[in-house]
């Protein structure tokens, strides 16, 4: 299979990026030799050594020990003289919002979780309180606050949300939360902020184009080419949980959230596949989607079905999209990959026979997951401002770079 190694970080920084580039792969990585900074970041060795010189100048980076090289005299680590600072990340749902501190290096330091009401009049103005709580209990230096939202976002800059989920159109979350918490806002689609976590910590430091795929409550895909998140004219990229896949003339189809009917979503995100579990009486009418899944552990065989179709679904329009991105490798996450193993029975013979022959072996990566990475992938919108040479976060990006002593 071919495949395209590109630098650890996505795009290159240019120019101003620079800095800001080296000190967010030392936060990244670690402890980094400056040939391997070069490496990493696509620079010549004589541009890292002067800009590892001005952040030395300025306190920002320290040398560290030496480690043997092959010939000549040992390489010097490059490290963070202290921490450079942290991210708060937020994931919005229909019932709370989720809260991180993170680290550069991905360490989630906190998590909180606090009930909300999308719905509600004062929504935004509630969501700007519960984060200026959370940021008047930090210790730390704040680079900036990134917020996910299950919906399409004009830009991570100005955070303006369409999300039938949450009841939210045109909603000015991105200024309202600059003016009430006086920090760099950025704001995109939640599984593009899981996209943004690979980039740093995850597939993306050895790829360029890859899908990050997430099922559960819904179904969503964020896409990266060239290393950077593609969003789309208007910021709806990715929503392959809209794919029809069933005639919208038919009677008796379910709702999507949508407002439409026939979506992928609307037979196997959760709700969809709880209804069609209490159709066939596999569970009880008030029976859930964990109920579902122990069935399907314990052997009960329509259960299992269930998953199977819903994961034969799943690949035959996942297949659809390969074949209109061509990505190197694709990450599913989300919810639903508790129950991976009994979607997998009719995802894999679906999405292989669906695919043209010269993509049938691209690489599927199902990666564990924790509730807290909705909100990690949030605070990655932060973190991944170092590398934002495609300016996708506009003037929040540029100060969020400032507040981390760099250009």
């Amino acid at each position: 299979m071919r495949k395209r190694v590109v630098n650890a970080q996505g795009p290159i920084p240019r120019g101003d990026l620079v800095p800001s580039g080296v000190v967010g792969l030392l936060g990244t990585q670690g402890p980094t030799s400056r040939a391997e900074i070069a490496r990493a970041l696509g620079l010549s060795p004589a541009t890292v050594t002067q800009v590892t010189k001005d952040l030395i100048a300025r306190g920002l980076v320290e040398e560290l020990e030496s480690v043997p090289s092959k010939g000549g005299r040992p390489a010097r680590l490059l490290g963070l003289v202290t921490d450079a600072g942290v991210a708060l990340g937020a994931k919005v749902t229909a019932d709370h919002v989720a809260v991180v501190t993170v680290e550069l290096d991905g360490t989630v330091r906190s998590s909180t979780e606090h009930g909300y009401d999308p719905t509600a009049g004062d929504a935004i103005p509630r969501l700007g309180q519960i984060l200026a709580k959370e940021i008047a209990e930090l210790d730390d230096r704040l680079l900036g606050v990134g917020v996910g939202v299950p919906g399409a976002v004009d830009s991570q800059a100005s955070g303006v949300v369409d999300a039938p989920t949450l009841g939210w159109q045109s909603a000015q979350v991105g200024p309202s939360l600059r003016a009430a918490l006086g920090t760099p806002v950025l704001v995109d689609n939640d599984v593009n902020t899981l996209a943004a976590a690979e980039r740093l910590y995850g597939i993306g430091r050895a790829h360029s184009a890859y899908l990050v795929v997430t099922i559960g409550r819904g179904i969503g895909c964020g896409i990266v080419v060239d290393g950077g998140i593609y969003r789309g004219a208007n910021g709806g990229a990715g929503e392959i949980g809209h794919i029809p896949v069933w005639a919208a003339d038919d009677t008796d189809l379910p709702p999507c959230t949508c407002g439409s009917t026939g979506c992928l979503e609307a037979y196997i995100g959760a709700a969809g596949i709880v209804r069609t579990a209490r159709a066939r009486k596999v569970i009880g009418p008030r029976g859930t989607l964990p109920t579902l899944l122990r069935a399907a552990t314990t052997g009960d065989s329509t259960a299992r079905m269930i998953f199977a179709e819903a994961g034969g679904m799943l690949g035959r329009a996942l297949a659809g999209v390969i074949h209109t991105v061509d990505p190197e490798v694709v990450v599913l996450m989300g919810e639903g990959v508790d129950g991976w193993e009994f979607w997998q029975t009719g995802f894999e013979p679906s999405f292989r026979r669906s695919l043209l022959p010269a993509r049938r072996e691209v690489p599927v990566v199902v990666e564990p997951w924790t509730e807290d990475q909705w909100a990690r992938g949030a605070a990655s919108l932060v973190l991944t401002s170092p590398f934002d040479s495609a300016g996708n976060g506009g003037e929040q990006s540029r100060l969020v770079r400032a507040r981390m002593g760099t250009r």
